[in-house]
């Protein structure tokens, strides 16, 4: 009986200081993006999702590290190096976690930032799949406020691109902000960002 509670016990310490190295890695990660330390973040990132094999957290948030510093993203080669590294994260998220709504929003963003680069290039191929996997993510998960938003968000876009009336999805942004307010994430690493952007969305929305 002795031996089995040492064992458990030790068991226990040993989950427990894997947590704390996981908590520890993810927040460290997360102060090199906030520092704008992109490199840093996604290679730490990347570094916790090798030893966290079932989480897709990590790799989720190397692919969005890398997404995010390539909107805006003047040099092609750079740009095409951070996305293409970002698809290699997602990649590996979507095999831990397939048909996860917060992964198809990710995909979705990383077509989004080649569309916004050149939308003469890309738009034609992947404007599509944007939208497919938005209508795809939607389906799974209809109040997930990220995935309410960024569809709006996308299709505002598009309507702006071809000189259409942008206005009616200003509800759907409306809505997107009462989900964030009544959101709350599984843990504190899963996503929770977007609110932000929503309301500041909504306040140019239609004009």
């Amino acid at each position: 009986m002795k031996q089995i509670i040492t064992i458990a016990l030790f068991l226990v310490a040993t989950i427990a200081t894997a947590q704390d190295q996981y908590t520890t890695g993810m927040q460290k990660a997360f102060q090199f993006w906030g520092e704008g330390k992109t490199t840093e973040a996604s290679n730490l990132f990347e570094r916790i999702s090798t030893a966290e094999k079932d989480n897709w957290l990590p790799a989720y948030y190397g692919a969005q590290v890398n997404t995010v510093a390539s909107f805006g993203e003047k040099d092609k080669e750079k740009l095409v190096k951070q996305l293409e590294k970002a698809q290699e994260f997602v990649d590996i998220a979507k095999a831990i976690s397939p048909n996860n709504p917060e992964i198809l929003v990710q995909q979705a963003m990383i077509h989004t930032a080649y569309v916004a680069f050149d939308g003469a290039t890309y738009g034609m191929t992947l404007s599509g799949e944007v939208v497919t996997l938005y209508q795809k993510a939607l389906a799974i998960s209809p109040n997930n406020p990220r995935v309410v938003f960024s569809k709006a968000e996308w299709d505002m876009g598009s309507a702006k691109y071809f000189g259409q009336d942008t206005t009616p999805y200003c509800k759907e942004i409306e809505r997107s902000i009462e989900l964030f307010t009544n959101f709350k994430p599984e843990s504190e690493f899963h996503p929770n960002w977007g609110k932000d952007r929503a309301e500041a969305t909504a306040k140019n929305c239609g004009k």
